[in-house]
């Protein structure tokens, strides 16, 4: 498993497996949000699965499925909830990382933290193009 640092407390990856929450709890992670719907993901690696693990392990998990179908911005209230009651670090997980990206940067606009501009190059010095999403940012930013 890899995962990549967005910032100091939030980290993305693709899909992970259930034996690697011992990892991201190793790492000092206390908080795990799939943002990938079930139908995707692999028969060993449900949501379900991780999240038995998460728990097991004393992390809190959160299921916050993102599909590009079915977007609302209930999905950035919920990962931005699960981001601001976690004191400690948060991973998040998809196929690739890039829809955990996209709900941290929506979020980090919505409660103006960062500049749009700011969110674009953060996201995209770990390899995310957030510029897509540039009219949502600027939008939630005016």
């Amino acid at each position: 498993m890899q995962y990549r640092y967005i910032t100091d407390t939030y980290a993305v990856s693709g899909q992970i497996e259930p034996q690697d929450v011992a990892t991201l709890k190793a790492d000092g992670f206390t908080t795990i949000i799939c943002n990938r719907p079930d139908v995707e993901a692999p028969e060993n690696a449900r949501a379900v699965d991780v999240r038995e693990a998460a728990e097991a392990a004393g992390l809190t998990f959160l299921e916050n499925p993102f599909s590009h179908q079915a977007f609302s911005f209930d999905l950035v209230d919920g990962q931005l909830d699960a981001m601001e009651k976690d004191a400690g670090k948060v991973f998040a997980y998809c196929a690739t990382g890039n829809r955990c990206t996209i709900l941290w940067g929506l979020a980090q606009a919505k409660t103006r933290s960062m500049t749009p501009d700011q969110i674009v190059a953060t996201a995209d010095a770990q390899g995310y193009d957030l510029n897509r999403i540039r009219p949502q940012l600027d939008s939630l930013t005016e």
